[in-house]
């Protein structure tokens, strides 16, 4: 029996809640470290231009990666279902379908969004100035993305199988390498976005090298065979199911961009691309460790459900919400006390580093019950029930966000847009808490 999984039904869940987001955390903050630290690099070395043109080209890139990462986190709650009632074929046949999935996939729109580059920059906001920037730097990060598909995918399956610190790991390297290779190409070297850009290609590269060792080296409970390769239909649609909850997010991530991007470009110019630019770092960055704990949170769940320990699951939830609200209060405060610090830090210009003080503080604004809503859909996820879990996720920015930022700039302007955000935010939480609870109650009183 796996040691690090079966402990999952054992361990006290405070205790293993810490135990598994504490290296998640740690992972993302690393992660969004790597994504901050380069936007300052680049807003000081290249010019705010760079800022806004990163930002145009990386919702195109990101859901690609993201497809890996979804079909990860979807063959991954399988896996931790898999384990916790004790069948270890149908583990090892999952991440064999994880590879294949990743694989064709990656590969095959990464081909498709280098066909498409011309049209794909300018519907994303790469306008005027913009366009040869986000041009260079979204050709050469596109090349590596399967790559990243591939480790995204599996960071999530070694989490799954309870090994959260080998997960960390595998998101270190290629953040801590991006870092040192993107002071050495621009900064150094002079080569400006083509460095950029082939920093964060290589890094992924160095990524896959770790992943692929953990494998080959056995340091997985898993065991692949090339039989594990072929498409098992069950495996595969229920992968996919699970797994569209997050490929759905990122999309919702990737609209929210191409929409926000038009509409503050259409108002006041590539300057507001780039105040929004600072904003998704931020939201990247200081969202960290909430994000780690809905990751641990998933693999705990999952785990306890398919062990049929009703009070385990219900413990986690509880104490995932409250780790994750206290956290999110905390990220609230430093924002609305040090947002003209945290500005100051990405650019010199005093125009944009007086509209992203304010628009900071809009933001973040109900920061405070995000937690809520994240493991809210995240117990669907764990727990297999993949259409609840999609419409929860959508809740915020494709029915509440989207539309609110449509029709509150026509009306405030940019303001409009800012407060869009914390008010999708408070819809979607009250939506999440209302069918959460439901579900709760009725897993209570069940047998």
């Amino acid at each position: 029996m796996n040691r690090s999984a079966s402990e999952m039904g054992i361990e006290p869940i405070g205790k293993l809640l810490i135990k598994h987001a504490v290296p998640s955390s740690l992972g993302i903050l690393v992660m969004s470290l790597n994504i901050l630290i380069d936007t300052i690099f680049v807003g000081h070395w290249i010019g705010p231009n760079a800022i806004a043109a990163i930002n145009i080209v990386l919702p195109v890139s990101f859901f690609v990666a993201a497809i890996g990462m979804s079909i990860g986190i979807g063959g991954g709650s399988i896996i931790s279902r898999s384990l916790g009632n004790k069948n270890h074929d149908k583990a090892n046949k999952t991440f064999g379908n994880q590879v294949s999935l990743t694989l064709i996939s990656t590969i095959f729109f990464m081909s498709l969004g280098l066909y498409y580059t011309n049209d794909l920059i300018p519907l994303f906001g790469g306008k005027g100035e913009l366009f040869d920037l986000a041009k260079t730097y979204y050709i050469i990060v596109m090349i590596g993305v399967p790559v990243l598909g591939l480790c995204m995918m599996s960071s999530n399956t070694i989490r799954a199988e309870g090994k959260p610190k080998s997960a960390m790991y595998a998101m270190f390297i290629p953040s801590i390498s991006n870092l040192c290779l993107d002071y050495l190409f621009i900064y150094e070297l002079g080569l400006g976005m083509y460095g950029a850009a082939l920093a964060t290609t290589l890094s992924y590269f160095i990524c896959g090298i770790y992943i692929l060792s953990f494998f080959v080296l056995k340091k997985s409970d898993l065991k692949l065979k090339a039989s594990d390769l072929k498409f098992d239909v069950s495996i595969v649609k229920e992968t996919l199911s699970l797994g569209l909850v997050t490929l759905s997010r990122q999309a919702a991530v990737s609209l929210t961009v191409l929409v926000v991007n038009n509409i503050l470009f259409s108002l006041q110019g590539e300057n507001m691309i780039a105040v929004y630019a600072i904003i998704s770092r931020m939201l990247m960055f200081m969202l960290f460790p909430i994000l780690g704990i809905t990751q641990g949170f998933i693999p705990i769940a999952g785990y306890n459900f398919g062990a049929k320990n009703k009070d385990r699951v219900l413990n986690s939830v509880k104490k995932a919400i409250v780790y994750s609200t206290g956290m999110a209060t905390l990220i609230f405060l430093f924002i609305y006390t040090f947002s003209d610090i945290v500005a100051n830090a990405f650019t010199s210009d005093i125009n944009i580093i007086n509209k992203t003080s304010d628009a900071l503080i809009l933001v973040f604004m109900a920061t405070p019950i995000i937690g809520i809503q994240l493991i809210g859909s995240a117990y669907f996820q764990a727990i297999g029930r993949a259409f609840p879990a999609l419409m929860l996720t959508l809740s915020r920015q494709v029915f509440f966000l989207i539309p609110l930022v449509f029709f509150l700039s026509k009306i405030y302007g940019v303001y409009g847009v800012w407060i869009s955000f914390p008010l999708s935010e408070l819809l979607s939480t009250i939506l999440t808490g209302i069918y959460l609870n439901f579900e709760l109650k009725k897993l209570i009183i069940s047998t």
